[in-house]
């Protein structure tokens, strides 16, 4: 038995930071994705051990099922539906994966297996399979990477027990219904917790429902498009240490409460205004042109209060400026500091012109994606 899975990346449209503060933030799915193949071996073929094959990386991490099942047999029970990872699962967990000797240069790899080894024990206890992942998401660029991991693994994951129903007859990428979302999202948010302590749970759910979100005080509200947005994300390559560049906005926030408090709400009504400009019908093309342009107006605005935060890098000025040459509007999305750079494409864009941009900002030494915005989420594939 097999099943294959996909989970698209997110983008921010609007809200990084302040959304923090009690602003409204507004994220969306990518057409960018992580690919999982999950294989239950008929006993034929069974090689007695549980196997996560990280393609991209040429690495390969195995442990016998007996091993796994010594291991959690000290565990008063494994954990038959979502729920936080206890201490002491995890400090098992944690011996498990340091006997791997990860490379010290891919060290940051520990917690996306730590939370595989996670799902995959809490979902199907010590089963001997195979799980094979690829990804076409640049890792640690604020793209959602390992959100997508934890969603595409869990779907593969309860796709084989009885606790999803799924059409396998259909020869097409299928869907789930919305309970079964509902409960792989909060399977995939567990893993997301091993991964980053305190996340918020918005790149896990963009990634599991697809389309455009917004987030404000602990709230998702699914949004309705009604057309994908098309982006070019450029990845400026540089690191950044997204919890420094948090505080340093709190920081900021404390030193001059009045002024900042009024930055937050600026981006508050920009989200809003940019989420009706996202639901707004447009049925022709000056009605989409006019949309496109209260888009770029919006995401300008977005960028400089970013900036009066404190949060742009001298990478993500140079993206700027590059696509100001050619009259189009970018923004930072994520933490900010370097990672990844949002421009709007527009409908009537010419190709010619896309291939300069591109071949400009690559001429930096930056790797431009081509994506739709706000397109279709997790999706299964069977055989």
């Amino acid at each position: 038995m097999e099943v294959r899975t996909r989970a698209p990346g997110k983008i921010i449209l609007a809200g990084e930071h302040s959304v923090v503060h009690g602003s409204a933030a507004i994220a969306a799915s990518i057409d960018l994705y992580t690919h999982v193949l999950f294989r239950l071996p008929p006993p034929s073929e069974n090689h007695g051990s549980v196997e996560l094959e990280l393609k991209d990386m040429g690495l390969v991490f195995s442990w016998p099922s007996k091993i796994l099942e010594e291991a959690f047999n000290s565990l008063d029970t494994l954990p038959s539906t979502p729920q936080s990872c206890s201490p002491a699962h995890l400090r098992l967990i944690t011996s498990l994966v340091e006997e791997k000797n990860i490379p010290e240069a891919k060290i940051w790899l520990s917690s996306g297996v730590s939370a595989f080894l996670y799902l995959y024990t809490s979902i199907h206890g010590y089963k001997p399979a195979t799980v094979a992942v690829t990804s076409e998401l640049p890792l640690g660029s604020g793209l959602g990477s390992s959100a997508s991991f934890c969603v595409s693994l869990a779907a593969a994951l309860l796709a084989l027990t009885s606790e999803v129903s799924v059409d396998d007859g259909n020869s097409q990428w299928l869907t789930l219904t919305e309970s079964n979302l509902e409960l792989l999202n909060k399977w995939a948010f567990e893993g997301e917790k091993i991964i980053h302590g305190k996340p918020s749970g918005i790149d896990n759910t963009v990634s599991t429902f697809g389309k455009v979100i917004m987030f404000k005080s602990g709230e998702l509200t699914q949004m309705k498009s009604t057309m994908p947005l098309r982006m070019l994300i450029t990845n400026s390559k540089v690191a950044r240490n997204t919890k420094a560049l948090v505080a340093g906005v709190s920081e900021r926030a404390v030193r001059h409460p009045s002024a900042m408090y009024t930055v937050f709400t600026a981006v508050d009504f920009i989200s809003k205004e940019l989420a009706n400009a996202i639901e707004a019908p447009a049925a022709d093309d000056i009605s989409i042109t006019r949309r496109e342009e209260m888009i770029e107006e919006l995401m300008e605005m977005n960028q400089g209060l970013l900036q009066c935060m404190g949060v742009s890098h001298a990478s993500i000025e140079n993206v700027l400026r590059v696509t100001a040459k050619y009259k189009l509007t970018s923004k930072l999305t994520g933490a900010g500091g370097g990672g990844c750079v949002l421009t709007l494409l527009p409908t009537l864009l010419s190709n010619n012109i896309m291939e300069k941009v591109v071949a400009d900002l690559e001429s930096c030494g930056f790797q431009c994606l081509k994506v739709e915005v706000g397109g279709k989420g997790l999706e299964i594939y069977f055989g």
